[in-house]
């Protein structure tokens, strides 16, 4: 993932809480969509593939241990368990027994739990959500309930209520109720009911708790009864206790560091918390392909199969984004995502899950593993390339005259993506006037138009699709890079501010800033952009607009920060390493920030993913303290400023170290961070440096 400055913390600290789908899907190899002749799924192929996969010296680094089940035709043709439940003891991994956290995945049982409820006629899914629960008031401005179909499709227009990092904790005593913690983080509606698609945990804890009002059991029990005991789903559940507790995984971080166990807030957590074992989720595989039945039992009608099955809405025909409990594949270059194909992917502290069914060949896959990682975005394409490719081919369109680039217009602008809105992607035109679109992630590159409203991504060959409202106007952006599972909404036309002109140097990053909200859109209301920036609104502006929250630490790090407003902004960016304070242990909140210390404040965020010999051959004029130098440096490489630094003739820079920051700067600085493909950069960097350092390397064997 690549992310400039404080955006590779915010992952970071967003990892916590993501029971949600790895939103970058880069991972996923463009040799997948290199069509093969597909290879029949049996018995015998199947563990071939799955040994082979495994073994791979590409794959072997992304997990620790995984445990994969795939059902095809009423049976489970392949059960296996690759590496360790836990690598200090080397407890291999146990398909049938070993437990692990499956996070989002969750989201499917819940859903069912919903249609079961749906059949015996105690849910409407058109019906007002709260109808099903008692006196739940939230601020919704719009002439439109949120509904029960609503919240199944995340589609509610609420706003973002991901779990927080004091939700994942070791006080394994402490009991909190699915209604006590609705009820305490009920989110406003902020769109349109049903308008947009954004991944949203918080309708499916909504659905955990319609299912237990409505059946008046526990939650947890009602799963118990109705979903995994029918099933004989006998090492599921949603409570860490028992056999669950004692046969669970050991989680790792990405980098295999192994993770303390622990539990989470609500207790039982229906849209991400279910613990269960490969061979249990590939028994709810097959009774689902089997139209809801399993043996003499049966969870499901076939109605409400079909009914979880189908797409309940599109951006494109391409790409799809959900059913009841599932969402669209991973895009396959040139093929898009499969509307045949149904999955679920969840990460978890330590824990990432992935299951995807194709219906129409009565096949399904699960996989689980106990390291944050891409394995899923390696193993899905290969698998459907070596047994069904035909879902990888490319996509047939009819022939179509790309729009004039006054007609393309309407699509340029910045885009926030909903859930995240730290993620942003910049359109405009590339040098043929065809549209273009940069992120963090890739940079620039050009988009070339397929459709009205769907194009083509030059480099990932990739699909993004736009939504239009009703006035034609572009309204939402579905881009792969950036989250495949949600959209990203396009920003307000910036009206300006009374003191910056349109010809104002900074009016661009001012103007973007104020598009995408981070300013008030208000023409009458005066920026200020020659006003001195403090310390503490630095540091402030900087951690919201990475959405990370201040701390709640009530020891401060700082003796003169007590009673301050940003005080909890501070703290945080002293746990993170983002400031020290002076030899009297002041912080100095209220003094105006210098531009090298602005630098340094960065560079403690990014000198370990960027070490700072990567930018030692960058020329700086002027003054620049010595604590400072390797800061700006890197400041400088990585083109976090404005258009004050200018490069000299002799290719030096002067950063104007010693000066102030004034709000002009600082909205330079918060764009650049939202926006500068910093990993992009520093590739380029390496790769010059390596092909400058080849004609030394050669004049030297010649010496020699």
């Amino acid at each position: 993932m690549s992310y400039a400055g404080v955006k590779s913390l915010v992952i970071a600290a967003l990892s916590i809480s993501l029971i949600t789908p790895t939103a970058l899907a880069a991972e996923v190899s463009s040799s997948s969509s290199d069509l093969q002749q597909p290879k029949d799924l049996t018995a015998s192929s199947a563990e071939v593939f799955l040994d082979e996969f495994f073994s791979s010296d590409v794959v072997k680094p992304n997990y620790v241990g995984a445990s994969v089940v795939i059902v095809k035709d009423g049976q489970i043709i392949a059960e296996k368990g690759y590496g360790y439940a836990d690598a200090s003891k080397q407890k291999a991994v146990d398909p049938a027994q070993t437990v692990f956290r499956i996070a989002s995945v969750s989201k499917t049982f819940t859903a069912a739990a919903i249609m079961q409820l749906v059949e015996q006629g105690e849910i409407d899914l058109k019906e007002d959500f709260r109808s099903y629960v008692n006196n739940l008031d939230f601020d919704n401005p719009f002439d439109k309930p949120v509904t029960v179909e609503q919240l199944l499709t995340h589609t509610t227009g609420f706003e973002i209520r991901d779990p927080q990092a004091e939700d994942i904790h070791q006080d394994f005593d402490r009991f909190v109720e699915i209604e006590d913690y609705v009820r305490g983080h009920m989110p406003p509606v902020v769109r349109e009911p049903g308008t947009s698609y954004m991944y949203d945990n918080f309708a499916y804890l909504l659905l955990g708790l319609i299912v237990q009002e409505v059946s008046g059991e526990p939650y947890q029990t009602y799963m118990d009864d109705h979903i995994f005991g029918p099933l004989g789903m006998e090492n599921s559940g949603f409570l860490l206790e028992g056999k669950l507790k004692e046969n669970l995984a050991i989680g790792y971080d990405a980098a295999g560091k192994p993770l303390e166990l622990y539990t989470v807030t609500p207790t039982v957590m229906p849209h991400g918390g279910m613990l269960s074992t490969a061979e249990d989720v590939g028994k709810f595989m097959t009774a689902f392909l089997n139209g809801g039945t399993s043996g003499s039992g049966r969870i499901l009608s076939e109605e409400s199969v079909a009914s979880m099955e189908q797409y309940r809405s599109f951006i494109h025909p391409l790409l799809p984004d959900t059913t009841y409990g599932f969402e669209a594949p991973f895009q396959l270059p040139g093929a898009g995502s499969s509307p045949q194909i149904i999955t679920k992917a969840g990460d978890l502290n330590g824990f990432s899950s992935y299951l995807f069914l194709i219906p129409e060949q009565n096949t399904g896959v699960f996989l689980t593993y106990n390291k944050a990682g891409a394995l899923r975005n390696l193993f899905y394409p290969q698998f459907i390339s070596t047994f069904f490719p035909q879902y990888a081919q490319p996509a047939v369109l009819d022939e179509y005259t790309p729009q004039s680039p006054q007609e393309l217009d309407k699509f340029k602008g910045l885009y926030a993506d909903l859930r995240l809105n730290v993620f942003v992607s910049s359109l405009g035109a590339d040098e043929q006037g065809a549209l273009s679109i940069s992120d963090t992630f890739l940079g620039p590159r050009s988009l070339r138009q397929l459709d009205d409203n769907l194009f083509v991504d030059n480099i990932t060959n990739q699909f993004t699709a736009f939504k239009l409202d009703e006035n034609g106007q572009v309204a939402y952006m579905k881009e792969p890079y950036i989250n495949p599972l949600g959209y990203s909404g396009k920003g307000e036309e910036a009206v300006g501010f009374s003191d910056v002109k349109d010809s104002h140097p900074y009016a661009k990053y001012i103007f973007a800033l104020q598009s995408l909200g981070y300013y008030p859109n208000d023409a009458g209301e005066a920026f200020h952009p020659e006003q001195n920036v403090t310390r503490a609104e630095f540091v402030q502006r900087i951690l919201e607009a990475s959405l990370i929250k201040g701390s709640k630490t009530t020891e401060l790090a700082f003796k003169d920060i007590e009673g301050h407003p940003a005080a909890p902004f501070i703290q945080m960016a002293y746990e993170m390493g983002m400031v020290t304070g002076n030899s009297a242990g002041q912080f100095e909140p209220d003094r105006a920030i210098t531009r090298e210390e602005y630098a340094v404040t960065l560079w403690r965020l990014l000198k370990a993913q960027y070490p700072p010999e990567i930018f030692e051959d960058v020329k700086l004029s002027g003054i620049t303290k010595e604590w400072a130098v390797q800061a700006v440096q890197m400041t400088v490489a990585l083109g976090l400023h404005g258009p004050e630094v200018q490069i000299e003739p002799g290719g030096a820079a002067d950063f104007h170290s010693m000066k102030p920051v004034t709000r002009k700067e600082e909205a330079a600085v918060l764009f650049a961070i939202l926006t500068q493909p910093t990993d992009q950069i520093v590739a380029a960097k390496k790769a010059a440096a390596e092909q400058q350092a080849k004609p030394d390397a050669e004049t030297a064997a010649k010496a020699s």
